[in-house]
């Protein structure tokens, strides 16, 4: 008798001053602008991050070799709504494309009052990769989601309400 064991999803939250749908531009076409260059799975120094604003479009990463490496897929896109992307990451930090060992990524963008906006993000489905490997990067991105809302917080709040 196989069993899966379920592994716990990651949930994160952050209240930024923007509206829903300038949060949502920030964290997706702003990508580049916050994520850092020290977060990324290719062989050479990251040069951009880029997310396709498409639902099949690559959440993906171009270095300074000129390769492009892929991080996942969208696979919803509503634009200040939700977001959710296919993480095709291993737990060795590297690129793994095979769609059945893929976790994914939720955020929402919900409004709150006072023109605020509060970002809950999701990454579950980790024990699509394995019991071993879905326990360690369950627990690395646990650690690691913190760090890459607040430096989105901070662009949010770097560049204000624009529209």
């Amino acid at each position: 008798m196989n069993r899966t064991i379920e592994i716990a999803p990651v949930r994160k939250s952050v209240v930024v001053e923007a509206s829903p749908g300038r949060a949502f531009d920030v964290f997706t076409a702003g990508m580049d602008r916050w994520w850092p260059r020290s977060h990324a799975i290719g062989a050479a120094p990251l040069r951009e991050s880029v997310l396709e604003p498409f639902v099949g479009g690559r959440w993906y990463t171009r270095h300074e070799d000129g390769s492009d490496v892929v991080v996942g897929h969208v696979r919803v896109w509503e634009p200040a709504a939700r977001l959710v992307v296919s993480w095709e990451v291993s737990a060795d930090w590297k690129p793994d494309p095979r769609p059945k060992f893929a976790s994914e990524v939720e955020v929402r963008f919900t409004a709150e009052p006072g023109g605020r906006t509060r970002v809950d993000l999701e990454h579950r489905n980790f024990e699509r990769m394995g019991a071993a490997a879905a326990e360690k990067m369950r627990k690395e991105v646990d650690g690691g989601w913190p760090t890459l809302l607040e430096l989105f917080m901070r662009q949010v709040a770097k560049e204000g309400q624009k529209s």
